[in-house]
């Protein structure tokens, strides 16, 4: 279990990789991140499973984010996340996941294709520990990890439980980011 969740976290932080990361490639982050996540559970998605989130970029960015699967087929499974970021603008991110790996096959962001980001991942700390979100109070593994490719500064830490929510299980996430820490809480979700 703990080098699937290794692997599973390989990708949660792939943006932090490159220089200067803008929002879009933080929400990007979380795409990846809930991908590598369910791909340790087996990717037992169905479509309609859905996660909501607030978040919080730096204390002056505040909006909400959906995290949704929208199909299953042939070339894989396709998994949506839309954010809105108040000021700062709407972003709709789509990737198609291969179910066999969880890999990501295509990643698309507002409409043109992106190239899904590459990091160097050091796991730090792992540990199991009670979390309370505004979805209410879950037991979860607490992961602090830390990317040496980043030019952000400080660690990274997820906290999730795959197994009672949907959508990759994560019910919080903090990342450094240029605009400050990144929070993302879940508030609601819906698991078909």
């Amino acid at each position: 279990m703990f080098k699937a969740l290794i692997a599973m976290l390989g990708l949660t932080f792939a943006v932090h990789a490159q220089a200067a990361p803008s929002i879009l490639d933080q929400l990007i982050t979380v795409q990846t991140n809930a991908v590598m996540e369910a791909h340790t559970l087996g990717l037992d998605w169905k479509v309609g499973d859905t996660a909501s989130y607030d978040l919080n970029i730096g204390g002056f960015i505040k909006g909400s984010m959906v995290m949704s699967v929208a199909s299953i087929g042939d070339d894989g499974i396709w998994m949506n996340q839309d954010a809105d970021l108040g000021f700062a603008g709407k972003q709709k991110i789509q990737a198609l996941i291969d179910p066999n790996t969880g890999a990501i096959k295509k990643l698309i962001a507002n409409g043109q294709e992106q190239q899904v980001p590459k990091q160097d991942l050091e796991i730090i700390d792992t540990k199991e520990e009670k979390i309370t979100v505004p979805a209410g109070t879950f037991d979860s593994i607490h992961v602090t990890a830390h990317d040496k490719a980043s030019s952000d500064k400080g660690n990274i830490e997820v906290w999730l439980n795959p197994q009672q929510v949907p959508v990759g299980g994560t019910l919080k996430q903090q990342a450094p980011t240029q605009f400050g820490t990144m929070t993302m809480s879940l508030k609601s979700f819906k698991k078909n």
